[in-house]
């Protein structure tokens, strides 16, 4: 999976999510998430025991196969971009840490590693793919909608989610849209 692009080329690999490269993007995605949400909400940073506290927390357990998968992102020879695909127990696959890094951000990368996310999940058996995300991570909500996922009602209860998502992934559905009121 490579897509050429003004400065650089972009490859999209299934990569072991305990590998030394998946956790460290997987650690910038976590910074970025964490510092935008405590900035917006006690206009700070994230310490950096919050920082360990909740990547401790995190567990990767369901994004390796058969269930799942971890995808990493390589601008040129740097990894730099990274998502998590999971199936989930009704058959639909989860989208989760779709980071790309701010540096290579609008080179196509995001385009790229969505359009590897659909075919991860394909492959997993899934004819559905959703997520959720919080409002304020407006790049992220802007590259699901430029990629086909469309709003719909809460699927979960993540105490962070305040928006959802999901895609069909066959050529003759679409999800239901969110209702509008």
């Amino acid at each position: 999976m490579t897509h050429a692009t003004r400065t650089g080329t972009w490859t999209i690999v299934p990569t072991p999510v305990d590998s030394p490269e998946a956790l460290a993007l997987h650690r910038e995605y976590y910074v970025e998430v964490s510092d935008r949400y405590y900035r917006l909400h006690e206009g700070r940073d994230s310490t950096p025991a919050e920082i360990e506290a909740g990547l401790a927390e995190t567990t990767h357990d369901d994004l390796v196969p058969p269930a799942g998968v971890f995808l990493v992102g390589r601008y040129g020879d740097e990894p730099a971009a990274c998502a998590g695909v999971r199936l989930r127990a009704d058959g639909a696959a989860e989208l989760t840490r779709v980071f790309v890094r701010p540096d290579v951000r609008g080179t196509g990368g995001g385009r790229r590693l969505m359009a590897a996310v659909d075919d991860a999940a394909r492959a997993l058996g899934a004819e559905r793919i959703m997520l959720d995300t919080r409002l304020d991570l407006i790049e992220a909500r802007t590259l699901y909608t430029r990629t086909g996922y469309v709003e719909v009602p809460a699927h979960n209860n993540c105490q962070y989610a305040e928006i959802w998502y999901a895609k069909d992934l066959t050529a003759d559905g679409a999800p239901e849209p969110a209702d509008p009121a």
